[in-house]
Order: structure tokens, then C-alpha cells, then sequence
């Protein structure tokens, strides 16, 4: 009983630490909201970072299929973006607002996987638990930032950006608590995370890096870029170690 009630408060503060990460990287995104530009060419990197760094190479150590099987599924993630993305635009008439519903939701939901990602890491083992922990509050400052900058580039409303960043704080603990409920199917969750690998890259390379150098051509928002890239790259390489 003791055990389970200690693990309980473990797992619900690191909800909380996630969330409280979230919501400091979108405050910062709202604050710099002057040089928009700069960072939603940070987002374009931090985004097709995480794909290719991250979600990717964790989906083909987690998968049983290799790294075809994987590659498949980020294939298949970037294709179903797009699909639905040009479809809201063809019914929308060309009005992009619903890329600030839908694109902040794909983080929400990423978000939510990583908690639940966290919980079942924790079942496993407690090391398994940590290094998920780390990992996830590693890339969840960028994750604000994102959800923050995703939202505004689609509904120019932030009202609404804010709205998104509080859904994608409170994501994590949501999943970690449907993680004490619920267990996936072996080979599902590599899969998922193939999927928003996929989902990412269209978002960064669709969305974020035209938008970045629409808005403001210059050698400073490719800069930007690169660093979204590199910090990713830091962060995943502290995580493993």
C-alpha cells in the first residue's frame, strides 16, 4: 500500500512537472510574440527535431517491425496530415484557421502519449520511468512554445493559443493517469509515435518554415531554425546519457 501511494505522488509530480514546462515555453512564445518570425523558425526546427531525433528513433528501437516498418508509419503520418489538412482547406475555402485547432491538437495528443508513455515506463521499471521522465521534460519547454506558435499561426487568436497551451499542459497527467487504467496492446504505442513523427514533419516543414520565412526573409530565422534543430539534438543526447 505504501509502495503504490509513493509511486502515486511520483507519477503526479511528474504530471505536474511536465505541465508546469508546457506552460513556461508557451508564456515565453505569448511574450516574444514581437518577433514572431525568429520564434516560429525556432518552432520549425524544435518540431522536425523531435520527429527525426526523437519520435523516429524511439519508434524503431520500441517496434518489432524495423526500421522499414517504422519509416512506413511516419510515411503514412505525414500522408494522413496531409490529406486532412488540404481537405479542411478545399471545405474551408482556402481559410487556414483550422490549423490552429489542428495542429496544436496533434501536440496535445503527443503530449498526452508521453505521459502515458511515462506511466507504462514506470510499470516496467522504476530506470525505464526515469529515463521516459527525463526525456519528456527535456522537449516539454519546446512543446509550449510550438503549441503556442501552431495556434496563433492558424487562428491569429491568442485566446485560443492559450486555451491549446493549457489542454497541452494538463496532457501528460491525463495520460499518466489513464496509464494506471488502460495497457495497450503490445506493439501499438511504436506505432503511434511513428505516426506523429510523421504528423510533425509535415507540421514543421508544411507549416512553421514557410510561415517563419513569409513572414521575415532573412539569414536570422534559418539561424533560428538550426537552433531548434541543434537544442533537440542536445536534449535527446543528455536524455540517453
Amino acid at each position: 500500500m505504501g509502495g503504490d501511494l509513493h509511486m502515486g505522488g511520483l507519477l503526479l509530480a511528474v504530471g505536474l512537472a511536465a505541465g508546469a514546462a508546457t506552460l513556461l515555453g508557451g508564456w515565453l512564445a505569448l511574450r516574444l510574440a514581437g518577433r514572431i518570425h525568429l520564434v516560429l523558425g525556432f518552432s520549425a526546427g524544435a518540431v522536425i527535431g523531435v520527429a527525426l531525433l526523437d519520435l523516429l528513433p524511439e519508434a524503431m528501437t520500441l517496434g518489432r517491425d524495423g526500421a522499414f516498418g517504422a519509416a512506413t508509419f511516419v510515411a503514412g503520418g505525414f500522408l494522413a496530415y496531409l490529406i486532412v489538412d488540404r481537405t479542411l482547406l478545399m471545405l474551408a475555402h482556402g481559410d487556414a484557421q483550422h490549423r490552429g485547432h489542428f495542429g496544436a491538437g496533434s501536440l496535445t495528443a503527443h503530449s498526452l502519449l508521453d505521459g502515458l508513455g511515462i506511466g507504462l515506463g514506470f510499470q516496467a521499471s522504476p530506470a525505464v520511468g526515469l529515463a521516459l521522465t527525463v526525456a519528456v521534460l527535456a522537449h516539454d519547454l519546446a512543446d509550449g512554445v510550438n503549441t503556442v506558435n501552431l495556434s496563433l499561426t492558424g487562428s491569429k487568436n491568442p485566446v485560443v493559443a492559450r486555451r491549446w497551451l493549457w489542454a497541452d499542459a494538463a496532457a501528460p497527467l491525463v495520460g499518466i493517469g489513464l496509464s494506471l487504467l488502460i495497457r495497450p496492446p503490445a506493439g501499438v504505442l511504436p506505432l503511434l509515435i511513428a505516426l506523429f513523427a510523421g504528423f510533425f514533419l509535415y507540421i514543421g516543414a508544411s507549416e512553421l518554415l514557410p510561415e517563419s520565412h513569409h513572414r521575415h526573409p532573412r539569414v536570422w530565422t534559418t539561424v533560428a531554425t538550426v537552433l531548434g534543430v541543434a537544442l533537440i539534438w542536445v536534449v535527446v543526447r543528455l536524455a540517453e546519457g
